[in-house]
């Protein structure tokens, strides 16, 4: 993956136990390996068992200290019960990822009450189940860090994703309320909001349209640095949320998407030195 293990070294997360949601693909399997890496003890969350366990196996092979826990973030018993597991487990919990997220895509008209239901359970309830039943073992520490993964949508919208575009700025508004209520805790809470970013959500949105090479292209034209983001890029900034070096950051958002929303009009027209050069 493009730009990992670049933090390696620094042990960042030395003595810490992370948990995270979503972490069988994409931006979250990225997290879990940059976390160990860092020398968190990291709890590999995910409903995905086979592709979970797999990641878990890689992490320990490279030296890290991890578990995969199966859990469906819409259920609150298995979210509650997947947090006890990893405290004891590991001793204690100190931060939270929740970046368990899917995309519906078609018009609003059209969905079923069951669509609906099931994206804002993955997308946003699941903060509120892992903030409620982390809170007891966050609060044993001092310091303690949630990171909660928005998107661009928490910010602007985009075509034919009403109840995503929903989740995420609903995401974004959560993670701020989470900010001033639980300072008092030693919690601080952050979002990062990432662009057109390369993981099997975005593919599977691609998948949709009538040409997803042609789609992406026509996006990509919209970022100035030209190029899509990947799951390292946001992982750096999940870490940087999860430790000293963002202390006294609290309470907001962090954009991670290439210069994507920086304008209103923009399409990118020659090759960019990010383009030539993805490292």
């Amino acid at each position: 993956m493009r730009g990992e293990g670049t933090s390696m070294g620094r042990q960042l997360l030395k003595d810490q136990t992370a948990w995270i949601s979503g972490g069988a693909s994409g931006m979250g399997e990225a997290i879990a390996a940059l976390f160990a890496q860092e020398g968190a003890r990291v709890a590999v969350a995910d409903v995905q068992e086979e592709r979970g366990q797999a990641v878990a196996e890689r992490i320990a092979s490279a030296g890290g200290q991890v578990f995969f826990s199966l859990c469906n973030v819409t259920q609150e018993a298995q979210v509650r019960g997947s947090l006890d597991q990893t405290a004891a487990r590991f001793g204690g919990l100190q931060i939270v990822v929740n970046c368990a997220g899917i995309v519906h895509v078609g018009p609003l008209h059209e969905y079923a009450e069951a669509d609906w239901e099931l994206l804002m359970g993955v997308n946003l309830k699941s903060i509120y189940f892992s903030l409620k039943h982390a809170l007891p073992h966050l609060r044993r520490h001092e310091r303690s860090y949630m990171v909660n993964i928005g998107s661009v949508g928490s910010l602007i919208s985009q075509g034919l994703t009403p109840a995503y575009i929903a989740s995420k700025h609903a995401v974004l508004g959560l993670s701020r309320s989470i900010a001033l209520d639980y300072a008092v805790d030693g919690l601080r809470c952050n979002c990062i909001c990432p662009g057109i970013t390369d993981t099997p959500m975005l593919r599977y949105h691609l998948s949709t349209t009538p040409d997803p090479d042609a789609t992406l292209a026509a996006r990509l034209r919209r970022v100035p640095l030209g190029v899509a983001m990947h799951p390292p890029d946001i992982a750096r900034a999940a870490l940087y949320f999860s430790c000293d070096d963002s202390s006294g950051v609290t309470g907001t958002s962090l954009v991670v998407d290439g210069g994507y929303i920086a304008a209103a009009e923009w399409e990118t027209t020659t090759p960019t030195q990010f383009m030539r050069n993805p490292s």
